[in-house]
């Protein structure tokens, strides 16, 4: 399973079968930080070329590196975060 996140791509900001012909981020990765993923609202209806896709909460990195949009967070607090979020709960990013 992969994101896509080309904007000449009709499936650009969705989830989509690997192999593509688009470019996409990988979400089976050897690095863990997709273990778990919250897909966040952001630019999904409708989508808009170029403002942003693959936009989740996930795993963080051992050392807190930086994403390229996303919200890491320990494994730990994503777990808390999945027992408490519900299907319209609004994640508000300040």
């Amino acid at each position: 399973m992969g994101w896509c996140d080309d904007s000449k791509s009709k499936k650009y900001n969705k989830l989509i079968k690997i192999p593509f012909d688009f470019s996409f981020e990988k979400l089976f990765r050897k690095d863990n930080i997709y273990d778990i993923i919250l897909v966040l609202n952001y630019n999904m209806s409708p989508v808009k070329k170029n403002r942003g896709s693959a936009i989740f909460i996930h795993v963080s990195k051992k050392n807190y590196k930086s994403t390229k949009g996303c919200i890491a967070v320990k494994k730990i607090q994503l777990l808390k975060i999945l027992r408490d979020i519900e299907k319209n709960t609004i994640v508000k990013i300040t």
